[in-house]
C-alpha cells in the first residue's frame, strides 16, 4: 500500500477507536434516530383516518393486517437501511450506478410519479395540522394549513441536520398519545389479542378494499427513501470520514459490527412503535365509534371528534395533539424522500447537512413540493377523494420500488461482506409479491 493512503485509512481507525470508548449504552441511543422517524412518518393524519375507518367501520376484525405488516415493514426497511450503511450511497445514487439509460429513465419516472403522490399526500396532512389546530380551538383551519407549510419550509432550508433530527424525534413522540387514547377506552385486552391473531374475516368488497388501503399506506415507496437518506445524513454527521459518509467496508470491524446492531434495533424498534401507535388508533376506534356503528369517518379530525362523547375531551385533546405532532412530522419525510430520490438520481449532491450553494436542486425540489402543497391544502378541494387516488398510485409504485430495493440488496458485487440476513431477504420478496398481489386484487375490485 503507498505510504500516502495509510494516514488517510488511519484516520478513520483511530476515530472509531475512540468511538467505542464512549459507553454502550450512549452510543446505542445516540444511533437511534432514522427508524423511529420513518416509522413515525408512516401513522401521518391521512394513515390515521385509515386505521380509524377501518376500526370504526369493521371492529376488531381489520387488525390482524397490522400484525401482518409489521414483520414486512421490518424487512424492507432494513434491506433500505443495509445499503445505505454498506455503500453509503442513496437508493437513487445506486441506481445511477446500477442501471443503464432505459433503467435509468423508468426509476427517474417512477421517483416523479412519487414526488407527485407525495405532494397531494402533504397537501392531506398540512389540512389536517389545520383541522387539529381548530380542535383546540386556535383558530380556523385555512389559517393555520400555510403556517405549518411555511414553519416546514423554512425549518427543512435554514436548518442544520442535527436540528432537523431533532426536531423530528420530538414529534414522533407526540404520537405517544395515541397509546394513551386506546387505554382511556379500556379495551378487553383478551379479546384484542384473540382477534388480532384470529379474525372474522369479511368477503365483502369494501372490507377487502380497507384492507388492501392498509397495506399500501403501512408500506410505502416513499419510506424505503428516507431510510436510506436519514440512515446516510447519520453518517456524515459522525465523527468518521469528515463530512462524506463511511461505509460499513472502510470501517474497524468492530465498529462495523456496532452499526449493525444498532441497524437492526432501529429498524425492528423504530417499526415496532410505529405498528403500536397504528395498532392502538384502530382498537380505539373499534372500541368507541365501532360499537356505536359510526362507520363513516372519512378524516382524522372526524374520529377525534366521535372520540369526545365517548372517551371524554381528554381523548379529543390527546387525538388533536397526536396527528398535529404527525403531520408536521410526515411533510418533510414526504417532501424530502422523493427529493432525495430524484436528486441522487441525477447526479447531483443532497442533503440537509448540506447547505443550500452544494444542493440548489435538492433544497429547490423541497421547496416546490412543500409550497405546492400548502397551496392544494387551502383551496376547496376533497383532498381525502385525493387521497384515495394517492392511495392507490402508492399501491402501484410499491412493487416496482421494492423489487428495485431487492435487486440492490441483493447483489452480492455491492453488498460484498455485509449481505442482509437470509430473514430480511425472504421478507422482503414477502413483501414484494404481497404488494403486488394487492395492486391485481385493487384493478380485479374495480370490474366486479
Amino acid at each position: 500500500m503507498p505510504a500516502s493512503e495509510r494516514p488517510a485509512q488511519a484516520a478513520p481507525v483511530a476515530a472509531e477507536i475512540a468511538e467505542q470508548r464512549t459507553p454502550a449504552w450512549r452510543r446505542y441511543l445516540g444511533a437511534l434516530g432514522p427508524g423511529l422517524v420513518t416509522g413515525a412518518a408512516d401513522d401521518d393524519p391521512s394513515g390515521i383516518a385509515t386505521y380509524a375507518q377501518a376500526g370504526s367501520a369493521y371492529g376488531f376484525n381489520a387488525i390482524w393486517s397490522l400484525a401482518l405488516c409489521l414483520p414486512l415493514m421490518i424487512s424492507v426497511q432494513l434491506l433500505a437501511d443495509r445499503t445505505a450503511l454498506v455503500t453509503g450511497k442513496s437508493l437513487g445514487a445506486l441506481a445511477l450506478e446500477r442501471y443503464g439509460r432505459v433503467g435509468r429513465r423508468v426509476v427517474g419516472g417512477l421517483l416523479v410519479a412519487q414526488l407527485a403522490t407525495n405532494v397531494l399526500n402533504a397537501a392531506a396532512d398540512l389540512a389536517a395540522v389545520g383541522a387539529g389546530v381548530h380542535l383546540l380551538h386556535l383558530g380556523p383551519a385555512w389559517v393555520w394549513s400555510p403556517i405549518a407549510g411555511g414553519v416546514a419550509t423554512v425549518l427543512l432550508v435554514k436548518g442544520s441536520f442535527p436540528f432537523v433530527a431533532r426536531a423530528f424525534n420530538a414529534l414522533a413522540l407526540a404520537l405517544i398519545s395515541y397509546v394513551a387514547v386506546l387505554v382511556i377506552a379500556h379495551p378487553h385486552w383478551a379479546e384484542l389479542a384473540v382477534r388480532t391473531v384470529a379474525p372474522q374475516v369479511h368477503a365483502d368488497k369494501a372490507y377487502m378494499m380497507l384492507i388492501v388501503a392498509v397495506l399500501g399506506t403501512t408500506i410505502s415507496p416513499y419510506m424505503l427513501f428516507w431510510q436510506s437518506g436519514h440512515r446516510i445524513e447519520e453518517m456524515r454527521s459522525e465523527p468518521v470520514g469528515g463530512s462524506e459518509p463511511t461505509p460499513l467496508r472502510r470501517r474497524w470491524w468492530r465498529s462495523a459490527r456496532f452499526h449493525r446492531r444498532v441497524e437492526v434495533l432501529d429498524v425492528v424498534s423504530g417499526m415496532g412503535f410505529s405498528q403500536i401507535v397504528s395498532f392502538s388508533i384502530m382498537a380505539a376506534t373499534a372500541i368507541t365509534l365501532g360499537a356505536h356503528h359510526a362507520q363513516n369517518i372519512q378524516s382524522a379530525s372526524q374520529a377525534a371528534q366521535a372520540l369526545k362523547p365517548v372517551a371524554g375531551r381528554f381523548a379529543e385533546l390527546l387525538f388533536a395533539l397526536g396527528f398535529i405532532g404527525s403531520g408536521m412530522l410526515a411533510i418533510p419525510v414526504l417532501v424530502g424522500s422523493a427529493s432525495i430520490g430524484i436528486s441522487s438520481l441525477m447526479g447531483k449532491r443532497w442533503g440537509f447537512s448540506r447547505p443550500f450553494r452544494e444542493a440548489p436542486l435538492f433544497y429547490w425540489l423541497i421547496i416546490a413540493a412543500t409550497l405546492g402543497a400548502t397551496v392544494l391544502s387551502v383551496l376547496p378541494v376533497n383532498l381525502i377523494a385525493l387521497l384515495v387516488v394517492v392511495a392507490f398510485v402508492n399501491g402501484v409504485l410499491a412493487p416496482a420500488f421494492l423489487l428495485l430495493l431487492m435487486r440492490l440488496a441483493g447483489d452480492r458485487r455491492l453488498m460484498t461482506g455485509h449481505r442482509p440476513h437470509a430473514a430480511a431477504r425472504i421478507g422482503g420478496w414477502v413483501a414484494t409479491v404481497v404488494m403486488s398481489a394487492a395492486v391485481v386484487l385493487v384493478v380485479a375490485m374495480q370490474f366486479v
